[in-house]
């Protein structure tokens, strides 16, 4: 499993790798249109921010325009680049034609039948929108499940998006989900639980170590 920053914020992007344990980040045209760079430039810090994995998604909607768009991606950020390409019949030709020289993720998944696909197309990731499926479908985390029937005898991981509380993001996990991504404010959410606060104050209060007598 693998905790991602959903982000193009470059300060967010420092915060995360100062945490340690966040292991990549995803961007998307929505997040990038955040940034007050231009992409180009916004990619590179973030590529320099993180020693993992750094989704693009493909704005171009033909083959050969989709095609190029994937290859300067690659230029650009170089070994760290992932594709997010949108689930639909060109993005699944687009995913068969770059899989075999850069790694892709099919995003926009709302169906286990376009799971199926993307495991087919060679993708190394499937993405599904969780808390929106919810409000759209009925059941994101169900959609989780489902894909992760299908996929399990594939290499195609499955990533959940669209995560709106660390309840939604276990219970996603639980229905199989590979990995997270994940906006700043719910990665450090995930880390707090109002229990273990307590505990921590009780535990400063009564008690004894080796630099605080």
């Amino acid at each position: 499993m693998s905790l991602f920053l959903d982000s193009a914020i470059a300060a967010e992007a420092e915060v995360a790798k100062q945490l340690g344990w966040v292991k990549g980040i995803t961007t998307n045209p929505t997040l990038l249109a955040k940034s007050p760079l231009p992409a180009e430039t916004t990619l590179k810090q973030l590529a320099e921010l993180t020693t993992g994995p750094l989704f693009y998604q493909l704005m171009a909607d033909e083959f050969t325009e989709m095609v190029a768009e994937g290859r300067a991606a690659f230029n650009l950020i170089g070994k760290q680049t992932v594709l997010k390409i949108p689930a639909s019949l060109v993005g699944f030709q687009v995913v068969n034609e770059l899989a075999p020289e850069i790694p892709c993720a099919v995003t926009a998944i709302y169906s286990a039948a376009q799971a199926a696909v993307a495991g087919e197309a060679g993708a190394k990731y499937a993405i599904a929108y969780v808390n929106r499926a919810t409000k759209l479908l009925g059941d994101g985390v169900a959609l989780v499940r489902e894909m992760a029937s299908v996929l399990a005898k594939s290499n195609t991981e499955i990533m959940a998006a669209s995560i709106k509380s660390p309840e939604e993001a276990v219970a996603s996990l639980n229905a199989g989900a590979h990995h997270l991504t994940l906006p700043l404010a719910m990665l450090q959410a995930m880390t707090n639980h109002e229990l273990s606060l307590q505990t921590i104050d009780e535990f400063a209060e009564n008690g004894r170590g080796i630099l605080h007598l």
